[in-house]
């Protein structure tokens, strides 16, 4: 058995050293392939492209042929590195009992884990099921030529998935805080108005459309949208830029246009809240504006049970920390796994993710690999 796989930290190190900044792979599914066929694992490259979206390069893994089918999702692409950086971004150096690198929380070091829990597992046989692994090169970018269409892929073959956990880094602050078992929707919305460009010193031979537009963004944004419900947070909508693209001050504009984001809970849907919008806007300048919304995700939930309390129980065993099960934060791949299975989310601590210096600690790791190696264990303990 390669001692890659079984070292999580030497693994993590690897996958680092590779600068997978999205949607490029730079050799990073080959260093996790390399890895997962010394277990015996069947390895997919699975390669997307058009749609919209850049050339994809995914890892579908496969141990074992038989059902259940215990699969670990996770993305090998990293945001670019930025600036600030004392560490070396792509070098995955240990200091101080942390791994430094881009990747190393978002979740190259996870994804690591995870293959060195399996190695664990098959150590004393081959599991009473499968274990796979879904990963994916573009969860950082447009999520089009990923993680959607490897789901696709294996539906039209007859492969099913289970269960699956995704290895995003859900702690706040200390491993073992935070289990997702879901996550809010996400919409994204640019609204222009159109008026009559004219002289300021004669604004009645005009149309302004910067007042309209202020308008019509007040009748989004003067009360909450929900005050939360059983398993989520209230909705949020941040208006996130407003543009007019005036150099001039003595002339009102043509156009005036301002973005937004809503994130929703299970109390909306994408296409309720557009219905919502045009009803807003409608009420205050109908016929005056033009509304495109693209919805990312919509909210979803794998409401508490077996395998929340199946990975809670390993968390708790391994930290001495009961988790919380949460459904905060922003979008995951999980908002398409849901549709095939029951998901949920735990990984590493996520203070430092996309930021300089990214890191996580070492023993984490090591905890990390434990929890999932218990995770499976008692999976297909159960299975045989």
């Amino acid at each position: 058995m390669p001692a890659a796989a079984t070292d999580a930290l030497e693994l993590a190190r690897a996958l680092i050293k590779r600068p997978s900044v999205t949607p490029r792979d730079e050799g990073a599914l080959g260093v996790l392939e390399t890895a997962l066929k010394g277990l015996g694992f069947a390895c997919e490259r699975m390669v997307f492209e058009g749609d919209g979206g850049e050339r994809t390069e995914n890892l579908y893994a496969r141990l074992g042929i038989a059902s259940p089918n215990f699969c670990f999702a996770g993305h090998t692409d990293v945001v670019p590195v930025g600036n600030g950086w004392t560490a070396e971004p792509f070098a995955g150096d240990v200091v101080n009992g942390r791994l430094y690198g881009r990747g190393a929380s978002d979740m190259k070091s996870a994804i690591a884990a995870f293959v060195a829990a399996a190695a664990r597992l098959t150590q004393g046989g081959k599991p009473a099921g499968s274990i796979s692994l879904l990963i994916t090169g573009d969860e950082e970018g447009d999520a089009i030529n990923g993680t959607v269409k490897m789901l696709q892929r294996l539906k039209a073959r007859g492969e099913k998935l289970d269960v699956c956990l995704v290895g995003e880094p859900t702690n706040p602050t200390k491993l073992g805080e935070m289990i997702k078992i879901g996550r809010r929707g996400s919409l994204t919305a640019k609204l222009t108005v159109h008026g009559t460009q004219g002289h300021s010193a004669y604004p009645h031979l005009a149309d302004n459309p910067i007042p309209k537009l202020m308008k019509l963004l007040a009748a989004i944004t003067d009360k909450p949208l929900d005050n939360g419900s059983a398993h989520f947070q209230a909705s949020t909508l941040a208006i996130t830029t407003v543009d007019v693209g005036n150099a001039a001050t003595n002339v009102i504009p043509a156009s005036a246009r301002a973005g937004f984001n809503i994130r929703f809970n299970d109390l909306h849907s994408g296409a309720s809240l557009i219905k919502w919008l045009h009803e807003k806007f409608d009420a205050v300048a109908k016929d005056q504006y033009e509304l495109s919304a693209r919805i990312s995700g919509e909210s979803f939930l794998t409401p508490p049970g077996a395998l929340s309390t199946l990975v809670a129980d390993a968390v708790k065993e391994v930290t001495g920390i009961t988790p919380e099960l949460s459904t905060t934060g922003g979008t995951s791949d999980a908002r398409f796994i849901k549709d095939a299975c029951p998901v949920c989310e735990f990984g590493l601590v996520g203070q430092s993710m996309h930021k300089a210096d990214e890191h996580c600690a070492v023993a984490d790791i090591e905890k990390l690999t434990d929890i999932y190696h218990r995770i499976l264990a008692r999976y297909f303990a159960k299975a045989a």
